[in-house]
């Protein structure tokens, strides 16, 4: 929004709490294990204990930092698919189907196939946005790909086009080895304009007078003060801070905020409701021939891939490393893929801990649309004080079903006679755990954030007493204050969300500014033929 705006003459006052982001851990994309891992980077916040989760407290990582949680993501790039958007609108968020969002896609990708394929008229060539595929080097890679159309599922050459149903190559924010974040693409040019300012502060809260948002409460070194607003205050500060901002400033549940002695500005109980996120657990396996990314974790394997990503910015620590992926359907019936496979060709966890058996890979699986929803409510009045959060994870039966599905498709992925050369064994959940009671407990013990928080200030009809923001992403019951990141999505993207996110960013510009919409893009998206009755 920073640059869509002061690209059209507005006067925009960036306000961020974390630094600078051109540290090596953060530009390197092979290095993304770490930012996500630091305080310098990350707010640092939890989860409330997960009663079906066997009481585990669940990290939230949120960047804190310039480009927010575009610098500390997987980098990973998935638009979600065209009934997501079609969904949204069904929910009362009118002129967000997917016809009306595909244009803002293309205007904001300058998308490179890497001579994997794809159809450049569903793409974007001229964005801000760089999108890419990696060299796609290691033999895992494709194999990951081959079996999955062995198993009898479709290939997809670009899941973001019209086909996202199948295996294919992953796509990613990076660009010429280096991670292509918010911050690189869109922040970085409208600070080189007269009429975009940052500010280094911390948000406590937004000033509201008279039912009018008019600026915001800041503090910055040791003091409070107000930096008040020309036009409006854009909330953009993620599906965790946002709402809790709302709350601080009097808008949000009147019960909620009255017991924090809060006094209600506009009732709306939706503010810090309808928490979603995406769970995943990681299908790992040992493999029998040392041609994994294992190779490299050692000190002097890292010292190597760090040195050659400094002078060449080539090499290992130029990919993520997530180069294929699939999006399947759980089960007939079901019309769209609600499961999503990140392949890896090593083992290891987030927190950079690899498999204690040495050489691996793995998938990261988990459903797409799960039922359970949780809150993000204040833990106080202090602005300072991290907010409570819940996500109730696994708190509806179907996410049980659907994780048995994911973990049991994804195993006769693994299993397809193309990975015979290298599966030595399944190292987790591991070969013995086969029933529903075994699977069950694998998830509750493991199952991790894919770190995809969303819908707590829900956008719908204006008249919708648990929305939040109407179409136009303005908070509904005051003036002059919009919510304008993912906290806004009724409902959660099939994958990953930086793109949904900025695409958000890219679509309200156009509202703030009073312009006509883009002309909508009614591209038929595929569909299996025979959803109804099969699988794959």
């Amino acid at each position: 929004m920073a640059y869509r705006l002061s690209e059209a003459g507005a006067s925009v006052t960036v306000i961020e709490h974390g630094g600078t982001d051109m540290g090596p851990f953060i530009q390197m994309p092979g290095a993304l294990s770490f930012p996500m891992n630091m305080k310098r980077y990350d707010w640092g916040f939890s989860s409330q204990p997960e009663h079906h989760m066997q009481g585990r407290t669940m990290a939230v990582p949120r960047g804190k930092v310039i480009g927010g949680s575009s610098s500390i993501n997987g980098m990973v790039y998935v638009r979600g698919h065209a009934r997501d958007f079609d969904t949204w609108e069904k929910m009362g968020a009118t002129g967000w189907s997917f016809a009306d969002v595909l244009p803002y896609y293309k205007r904001m990708e300058n998308w490179h196939s890497g001579g994997h394929g794809g159809d450049p008229a569903w793409r974007g060539n001229g964005g801000p946005l760089h999108v890419s595929r990696a060299t796609r080097e290691n033999p895992l890679v494709d194999t990951f790909v081959r079996a999955g159309v062995e198993a009898g599922y479709p290939e997809t050459l670009d899941y973001n086009g019209a086909q996202q149903e199948g295996f294919g190559p992953m796509e990613a924010t990076i660009w010429k080895g280096r991670r292509w974040s918010a911050a690189n693409a869109y922040l970085r040019p409208a600070l080189k304009r007269a009429n975009c300012t940052l500010v280094n502060a911390l948000a406590q809260r937004v000033v509201m007078e008279d039912g009018r948002a008019v600026g915001v409460e800041v503090s910055r070194k040791g003091k409070t003060e107000v930096i008040r607003a020309g036009k409006e205050v854009l909330l953009a500060a993620s599906s965790i801070n946002s709402p809790k901002l709302l709350m601080l400033s009097g808008i949000g549940p009147a019960d909620h905020l009255t017991a924090h002695g809060i006094k209600p500005i506009a009732d709306r109980p939706g503010v810090g409701a309808n928490l979603q996120d995406h769970l995943e657990v990681y299908v790992q396996m040992a493999s029998s021939k040392p041609i994994t990314l294992y190779r490299y974790w050692n000190l002097l394997g890292k010292a190597y891939v760090g040195a050659r990503w400094l002078l060449t910015g080539t090499g290992p620590g130029a990919s993520n490393q997530f180069e294929s992926c699939a999006f399947i359907r759980s089960a007939p019936g079901i019309d769209y893929p609600d499961i999503q496979m990140h392949f890896l060709p090593i083992a290891v966890r987030y927190d950079g801990r690899a498999a204690s058996e040495g050489h691996g890979f793995q998938a990261h699986v988990g459903p797409m649309r799960s039922k359970s929803r949780g809150t993000v409510r204040l833990s106080s009045s202090d602005p300072s004080d991290a907010p409570d959060i819940r996500f109730n994870y696994m708190s509806h039966p179907d996410d049980w079903t659907e994780f048995r599905a994911a973990i049991r498709h994804t195993r006769e992925v693994f299993g397809a006679k193309v990975f015979d050369d290298y599966v030595r064994h399944e190292i987790q959940p591991g070969a013995d755990m086969q029933s529903d009671a075994q699977i069950d407990a694998f998830v509750a013990e493991h199952a991790e954030s894919a770190y995809h928080p969303c819908g707590t200030c829900r956008m719908g009809a204006a008249d919708d007493p648990d929305a939040v923001v109407d179409p136009e992403g303005r908070v509904i019951g005051v003036e002059g204050l919009r919510v304008c990141d993912s906290s806004i999505f009724p409902q959660i993207t099939n994958g990953n969300l930086n793109a949904p996110s900025i695409m958000v960013g890219e679509k309200l510009s156009d509202h703030i500014l009073g312009r006509r919409p883009l002309p909508r893009d009614d591209s038929a998206p595929w569909m299996h033929s025979d959803w109804q009755a099969e699988q794959r």
